[in-house]
């Protein structure tokens, strides 16, 4: 009996045809097949919002070649993934393939494992309809909101713009942040350390002022400073209190979507966008020597805690053979999600334990890797024994001022001798404090008055974009890098190393919405948005009355707009650099292939300049700066910012490696590095392979 499974992406149908063996065809639909048309609305918002679905250009061969196949089998099983988007492609794939939605049809699984593949083609289900209805909503509120209010940015401010229920919040909430940040006053205030000595004891033991008998007091000026160092300077500090606690810090649990997102993005310097990118490849399976293509972690998309019975004891297993049985927790760890958190799938866990992330370093790339062993840790932590710390607090007084000491000692390291949290805000060090007794004296070394000021509220990076979209619950795991990519990209926010700047396209836009669309940018008003898409998938509501209660009020909205709305002019940015033809200042503009500089003089002067992205490697050909450029057909590539005297350029992003076989450069390609020499092997898996057939060559010569 022949049977043909479909999955959403190729990589995913190689990896699960080799689990599955010669009675399974496995082919890929790549992702939706069927959606509203780009040319129209595609809603028939007169009956009932019906969505108007086309087949998408471009997938015919693919459709084609699933329709063939399908004649061919006795048994059709739709497996794409297990979320709202997921079975609303295998809803499509059913109406195409002419499959009975009710019937059997459907499986799903959140590993591609052996195991987990199996078990799911033996309990086939039919489609979900309310989670097809919960992504029909979606679609159909979005296309709404897109589709109705872009002409009028496009009319009052200028084309190419795009309004969008997640993305306009978000946008308004960094364009808030920057408000607070340029109407912050800030405020003096002034700190008192101290290095005390203690005989017998090498290293200072670091105090800080706090108060006055025992009361906290600050310090706001350096007249208020200068009354402290009279009574404290060359006085002894006399230890009148010494608290010892110690405390029990929990395991962190294993990841969620977002919480991978913040983390790759504190300790990885990886955007959200990537970050999805390089989980959906380990998800998807990754050519492994001597395994094959294997999946390595499970479902990226997920909002739970949960992990299964069988990987939690396989990890227990591992803690105790690697670390010992002190580091397994006497009762298991288990972990509670948000209250609004969907649990059908687990957390982000590695698919088998005994693939190590060293073991796998050859296999993967450097993006890989990295995210590979961060995943893997993370879950072997969360299993693990609880760490102890003894945090001691001491207080000191000198002639009625009250100074203070903290420290820190590990008892056990638990947890965290596998894995250590990244934190947004640097935070100091503890320090270790010797032994001390009430009613010592220490002598001060050093003491130090510092002038500080009240800092502004800090940027949100894209960690932090992310934890306050979850908390307010705006978004779901699936919408947080695209929503992050679609804000930059159409220039409402633009990256300064890690903190994400609202442009003045960002606070132009936002001010129109907020003028006109409140409900759009209101933080409740989407949150309350998203649990009722919630619903829709828990069958409690009817999608179309979701969408007809939102559209009668949202489109009076939109008429009054379009009517009322002034024509806005947005004064070009001026970059500081002069126009060598008439010498008029060069202001940034966007264009088709991003942006550039144009002379503010145009069309008088028609100048242009692109603006070159530094690389930080040197040219391999004059050791001078490569910078990224892009070809008259908008193509990226990198060159020489020396040419026309120097013409080196590459397709793909320089590294500072050298190849092992000829010495030039490696390049960085879909994530995988390879040779810049075309005339040389072009990977270093490819290079593995070719010397491993050339000993087994020279093996059978030997043999002969």
């Amino acid at each position: 009996m022949s049977k043909l499974v479909i999955v959403e992406s190729p990589t995913k149908a190689k990896t699960i045809e080799r689990i599955l063996g010669k009675n399974y065809r496995v082919v890929a639909s790549n992702g939706h097949v069927m959606d509203l048309p780009k040319s129209q609305l595609g809603v028939d918002v007169e009956h009932n919002f019906a969505p108007k679905y086309i087949t998408l250009r471009g997938r015919g061969d693919v459709l084609d070649k699933i329709r063939s196949e399908a004649k061919k089998a006795d048994q059709i099983l739709l497996a794409t993934d297990p979320d709202r988007e997921g079975e609303a492609i295998s809803w499509h794939l059913a109406h195409m393939l002419k499959l009975d939605e009710h019937s059997n049809c459907r499986i799903e699984f959140h590993e591609i494992t052996p195991n987990a593949i199996k078990a799911a083609i033996s309990k086939p289900r039919p489609i979900n309809l309310d989670l097809v209805d919960a992504q029909q909503a979606r679609r159909v509120l979005d296309r709404l909101v897109g589709y109705k209010i872009s002409p009028i940015l496009w009319q009052k401010i200028k084309r190419g713009l795009s309004a969008g229920r997640v993305q306009s919040v978000a946008t308004k909430i960094i364009c808030d942040r920057e408000k607070e940040i340029q109407a912050f006053i800030e405020h003096e205030y002034w700190v008192i350390n101290v290095s005390l000595s203690k005989e017998g004891h090498k290293r200072p033991i670091l105090a800080k002022f706090y108060g006055l008998n025992g009361k906290k007091k600050d310090l706001p000026n350096e007249e208020s400073v200068k009354s402290v160092l009279d009574k404290v300077t060359d006085s002894d500090f006399v230890v009148t209190e010494i608290k010892k606690t110690t405390k029990k810090k929990h395991a962190l649990p294993p990841f969620t979507t977002s919480s991978l997102q913040q983390e790759t993005s504190r300790k990885l310097s990886m955007t959200t966008q990537l970050t999805m990118v390089v989980a959906q490849q380990l998800y998807e399976g990754i050519e492994i020597e001597g395994k094959g293509h294997t999946g390595l972690i499970t479902y990226m998309r997920t909002d739970s805690v949960r992990v299964s019975k069988d990987a939690q004891n396989a990890a227990l297993s591992y803690i105790g053979e690697r670390y010992g049985s002190e580091y397994v927790p006497a009762t298991p760890n288990f972990y509670k999600g948000r209250a609004n958190a969907q649990d059908a799938h687990e957390a982000i866990r590695p698919a088998y334990i005994e693939l190590t992330p060293d073991m796998l370093k050859k296999s993967l790339s450097s993006s890989q890797y990295r995210l590979y062993k961060l995943i893997y840790d993370r879950f072997i932590a969360s299993q693990m024994s609880e760490h102890i710390v003894e945090t001691t607090s001491v207080t000191y007084d000198v002639n009625g001022y009250t100074f203070k000491s903290t420290g820190e000692r590990g008892i056990f390291d638990g947890w965290t001798v596998v894995y250590t949290e990244g934190i947004d805000d640097k935070q100091e060090k503890e320090q270790q404090l010797p032994a001390l007794a009430e009613n010592e004296s220490l002598k001060p070394i050093d003491i130090k008055p510092e002038q500080k000021f009240t800092l502004p509220p800090s940027r949100y990076t894209e960690a932090t974009l992310v934890k306050f979209l979850e908390e307010k619950g705006i978004g779901r795991p699936s919408t947080y890098a695209p929503t992050i990519s679609s804000i930059i990209n159409r220039g409402y926010v633009k990256r300064d190393k890690k903190q994400l700047v609202p442009t003045d396209l960002g606070f132009v836009v936002t001010k129109l919405m907020e003028e006109n669309f409140k409900d759009i940018v209101n933080l409740q008003f989407t949150a309350d948005m998203e649990d009722s898409l919630d619903k829709v998938e828990h069958g409690d509501v009817v999608w179309n009355n979701v969408v007809a209660d939102f559209y009668g009020p949202f489109i009076q909205t939109v008429e009054r707009a379009a009517s009322t709305i002034e024509r806005v002019v947005i004064p070009p940015e001026e970059s500081g650099i002069l126009c060598e033809k008439c010498g008029g200042m060069m202001v940034y503009k966007d264009g088709r292939f991003g942006r550039f500089l144009a002379c503010i003089n145009y069309p008088k002067c028609k100048n242009t300049k692109t603006i070159a992205e530094k690389i930080d490697v040197p040219c391999p050909k004059c050791g001078k700066d490569i910078v990224k450029k892009r070809s008259k057909a908008g193509k990226t590539f990198y060159g020489c910012s020396g040419y026309p005297d120097c013409d080196f350029a590459v397709g793909f992003r320089p590294t500072d490696k050298k190849c092992t076989h000829c010495g030039s450069m490696m390049v960085l390609r879909y994530g995988k590095l390879i040779c810049s020499n075309q005339e040389c092997v072009k990977t270093r898996s490819e290079a593995a392979k070719a010397e491993k057939a050339a000993k087994k060559d020279k093996s059978n010569t030997d043999e002969k």
